[in-house]
């Protein structure tokens, strides 16, 4: 067996002198458009989904959870691949798979294959966000201009979130549900086409090998805790099936943190980023957003649909005061952030969300009164939103070291993710144990206000202020 002499190099990608094209970030923010996009356009097309595969609300859930399960959980190790294999090429494989998968999707007729694909489409999904994010640094190599493509690539953060309810009711009402997922096709392609085209290749980075142990427990516990949640209130919180669900997350959790533990710094996510306040804040706070988001989302689009009576399309548009905030206030709030800090915008939004779930919460009939209730209440809820995560991403880049700065960005999404995952479990519980559909919503209203006002108690105590310490 041959000895190596020297040390084994990184794949290092050549300098660029040329400005890149705006195609290129157009393509790249194409794709990570379709990846957000996915986790809301599917909200108002669930009674439709419900009544032509015959599936309840615990089936529900798991068309809504099977994409987070995994989105959540393979996002570090996903940006581990874009490091070692190259970001350029994660991505285009990434895009392969989305496009193929969204198309086998619309063909789902069974509630197991739809799951078995949405949980498909959540491992795709996490291949293309670091990715994306890889080749906008490697393209852009003077700093004023790459800090210009990457709050351009995060600004689709809010276009999606206003497009998803909206595009969904839209296409649910005139082609049916299916076409939710086929509108990706179009989307992954043109992606595709801009990307293989115009995408330099990428610097593949010498990692230690992949953190086996901490990704397969971390799966084991995500998945484990949503099916118990998900199947408790139909099978029973004492059957055999359920208890093992809470044993297995319990387990996932204990092995995940002792294989962290073993692996140091070359863990997927080291156990000693948490010795930073600001860090294990902006995980904590980014997972109660995504809670109180998630969960308002699925539970209003059923309330809207089988409470008042409103179509899928009509759907869409009572999400607007919600949605259209988080698509143009992020530009003034990253402003705002960089001039004060993170702290008072997380909690002003935090404060905000809370009180417009709180607002909607005894009003949850069909008069003048809740109408206007929802309107304003959802309004304050997009303008929270819009205020906390931008603060929440400067929270989480100032509470690491430079060279961790890639870990905590994926940790956090990953907590968002895993956020958006119990609070559809959760306040489907709370749904499911009511005598009504109204009553439930008011309940869920009472709970994810709570949640959320929680939250901004902890970002404004966990948080720095702009002038503190390092």
């Amino acid at each position: 067996m041959s000895t190596q002499t020297e040390p084994r190099r990184a794949s290092v990608a050549p300098a660029r002198t040329d400005k890149p094209s705006r195609t290129l970030l157009i393509g790249l923010s194409l794709g990570y458009f379709m990846v957000l996009l996915d986790t809301t356009i599917v909200s108002v097309a669930l009674p439709a989904i419900s009544s032509d595969l015959h599936i309840g609300l615990s089936g529900l859930q798991w068309v809504t959870n099977g994409y987070t399960i995994t989105f959540a959980a393979l996002l570090l190790t996903a940006g581990w691949l874009s490091d070692r294999f190259g970001g350029r090429k994660v991505f285009l494989w990434g895009l392969a798979l989305f496009g193929i998968l969204s198309g086998i999707t619309a063909a789902s007729n069974t509630l197991g294959m739809l799951v078995a694909l949405r949980l498909a489409l959540g491992v795709a999904g996490a291949l293309l966000l670091p990715a994306s994010l890889a080749v906008i640094t490697n393209a852009y190599t003077v700093p004023a201009e790459r800090a210009r493509a990457v709050g351009n690539w995060a600004a689709i953060t809010g276009a999606a979130l206003a497009a998803g309810p909206l595009i969904g009711g839209a296409l649910t009402d005139s082609v049916g549900w299916r076409a939710i997922f086929l509108v990706n096709v179009p989307l992954a392609l043109v992606s595709f086409v801009i990307t293989a085209k115009l995408a330099p290749e990428t610097a593949r980075k010498q990692r230690s090998s992949l953190d086996v142990p901490g990704q397969i427990s971390s799966v084991v516990a995500i998945a484990s805790l949503s099916y118990a949640l998900i199947e408790g209130p139909d099978k029973g919180w004492g059957t055999p099936a359920v208890l093992i669900g809470f044993g297995l997350t319990l387990i996932g959790a204990i092995v995940f943190l002792a294989a962290e533990k073993r692996a140091g710094d070359a863990a997927m996510l080291p156990l000693r980023m948490f010795r930073s306040r600001g860090f294990s804040t902006s995980l904590t706070v980014g997972l109660f957003a995504n809670f109180g988001l998630s969960g308002l989302l699925f539970v209003l689009a059923l309330y809207f649909q089988e409470s008042r009576g409103y179509s899928s399309f009509t759907s869409g548009l009572a999400f607007l005061p919600l949605t259209l905030p988080t698509a143009f206030n992020p530009m003034f709030t990253g402003r705002l952030v960089g001039r004060i800090g993170p702290r008072r915008p997380a909690t002003i939004g935090f404060v905000l969300m809370g009180i417009g779930a709180l607002l909607q919460a005894p009003f949850t009939g069909d008069s003048a009164l809740a109408l206007t209730a929802t309107i304003v209440g959802l309004f304050a809820f997009g303008c929270g939103v819009s205020f906390a995560l931008p603060a929440l991403v400067a929270g989480m880049a100032s509470s690491v070291p430079p060279e961790f700065a890639g870990i905590g960005a994926g940790a956090l999404n990953s907590a968002r993710q895993v956020g958006a995952s119990l609070g559809v479990a959760v306040l489907g519980v709370i749904l499911g144990l009511a005598s009504t559909n109204a009553d439930g919503t008011r309940w869920t209203l009472i709970v994810s206000g709570t949640v959320l006002l929680i939250g901004g108690l902890i970002a404004f105590t966990g948080l720095r202020p702009r002038n503190s310490a390092s």
